[in-house]
């Protein structure tokens, strides 16, 4: 046994729809900053960074988001990420197959669950030790104050040590009469999707229930390339099959014990979960994002999400869900509000832009912020961290100019390098190698122009790059 016993792996996947349009497939929830200005990822990194070093399980497209998460909370992240998206059980056996050296006790938590009382949740874990040591898959289920829908469901039988109970049946969401039924009988828990298994037995249960899985992870392990804390496993990993670790593993194995959690929980799933999170005012109203740009007059039971570019007021408004972004603004009921994702649906269909990406996109060296763009130029603010710098590139099809309005920037353009500090600008020709990097000990803020032909992000030719980003 490692002196790590418990090592946290945190499942940071999502499809960012049913909190839209705050959150999106290139930015889901668990990224966004809504509780006193952390995001639940951050929260979650938090809350398990007692137990150790944590591993991420996430895609190529938010590892840079994962590790601003890390670096808020102050905790070191292994990133695995996985060349395609395959569900829960696919993801738990990449994790397994590469813990099985130390044959640790892995703690999988979603990374977009919000449970304040992080103490009262580690000392449910460490009470849940002694039953995973000796072979049991543990989960955990909250006690239901309520009769959802929007959960699903764990059935308990007899009692087991510990305050544990034995694992009867997992149910999916239920229909309103069996929710109420669940609720009535006081066997049902909610499942919350956070597992504590010993990464052996996991792999055994793997073995019996889904071999295939386990062999594409395997292999898929074999090949990994390492990448500083990123871990790409191989491509193989395409051909295992997308399948829940509840259908895969958990519906089908004897040796399962449920601990019981009855402190606050919230998988924050939509936008009345959001609302029980939000700042509270009179008649029911709730806050969201910027609250000193909402104003709500003669208004109840109104949640309003608003940003620093503008003022967003309400007039008499009651029962509403009003979300402004900077470039989509959602208006609904509380009553329909929970088919936004429908509506995201239909809006990929038709190739809408602002159903999958935010206009600020980040990139291991900061973000930009797309502020406006027609077919022949692109405006974007651009934040580089202090000591980071982009990749020595060129493009050709577009030329840029850039203004410098926060901190110093040191500029390579062809054979020439040049620091510009506030207010100063400096033009970059088609062709021309260039690369900007901040080399003051505060954040680095400019504006750039591109003009030109075609200004798609594929336009990057990377001669040089200390983030890895140049295929070979």
């Amino acid at each position: 046994m490692s002196v790590q016993k418990i090592r946290p792996v945190v499942l940071c996947g999502g499809s960012g729809t049913r909190l839209w349009p705050l959150s999106r497939k290139g930015f889901p929830k668990q990224f966004i900053p809504i509780y006193q200005g952390k995001s639940l990822l951050q929260l979650t990194f938090e809350r398990v960074s007692g137990f150790g070093d944590v591993i991420a399980l996430t895609g190529e497209e938010h590892r840079f988001f994962v590790q601003e998460a890390a670096d808020a909370a102050n905790v070191v992240v292994e990133q695995i990420l996985e060349p395609c998206a395959r569900d829960t059980a696919p993801a738990m056996a990449l994790a397994a197959v590469r813990n099985i050296a130390d044959d640790n006790l892995l703690l999988f938590c979603p990374a977009d669950h919000f449970i304040p009382d992080s103490v009262g949740f580690m000392n449910l874990i460490n009470s849940a030790m002694e039953l995973a040591e000796t072979g049991s898959i543990v989960t955990f289920g909250v006690q239901p104050n309520f009769p959802s829908t929007a959960y699903g469901y764990i059935e308990t039988g007899e009692n087991l040590d510990g305050g544990a109970k034995k694992c009867a049946r997992f149910h999916e969401k239920p229909s309103v009469s069996s929710a109420v039924e669940f609720f009535s009988s006081g066997r049902f828990l909610w499942n919350a999707g956070v597992f504590l298994v010993k990464a052996s037995v996991l792999i055994d249960a793997l073995c019996m229930f889904e071999p295939d899985i386990l062999r594409v992870c395997k292999a898929a392990i074999d090949e990994v390339k390492q990448d500083g804390n990123f871990f790409r496993p191989g491509e193989v990993f395409a051909e295992a099959t997308a399948k829940s670790i509840d259908y895969a593993v958990m519906e089908h194995a004897e040796n399962i014990a449920v601990f019981p959690f009855e402190g606050v929980w919230s998988d924050v799933g939509s936008w009345n979960a959001m609302f029980e999170l939000s700042e509270k005012g009179p008649d029911g109203t709730g806050r969201l994002g910027v609250a000193e740009n909402i104003r709500m007059v003669n208004s109840q039971n109104t949640l309003v999400h608003a940003t620093d570019r503008r003022l967003v007021v309400t007039l008499g408004t009651k029962d509403l869900v009003i979300i402004d972004t900077p470039d989509a603004l959602l208006v609904s009921s509380f009553e329909q509000v929970e088919n936004v994702k429908d509506v995201v649906a239909e809006l990929s269909k038709e190739e809408h832009s602002q159903a999958i990406e935010h206009r600020r996109v980040a990139r291991p060296w900061g973000n930009y912020d797309s502020i406006d763009q027609s077919d022949r130029f692109q405006v974007k603010r651009i934040t580089v961290k202090p000591g980071a710098k982009l990749s020595l590139q060129r493009h050709h099809h577009r030329a840029e100019h850039w203004i410098v309005v926060k901190g110093t920037a040191l500029v390579t353009c062809g054979d020439q390098e040049f620091l510009l500090g506030e207010n100063q600008s400096t033009y970059i020709p088609v062709g021309a190698i260039h690369r900007m990097e901040n080399p003051g000990k505060i954040s680095l803020e400019l504006i750039e122009v591109q003009s030109g032909s075609y200004l798609g992000e594929d336009d990057i030719e990377r001669i040089e790059d200390k983030y890895g980003r140049i295929l070979n």
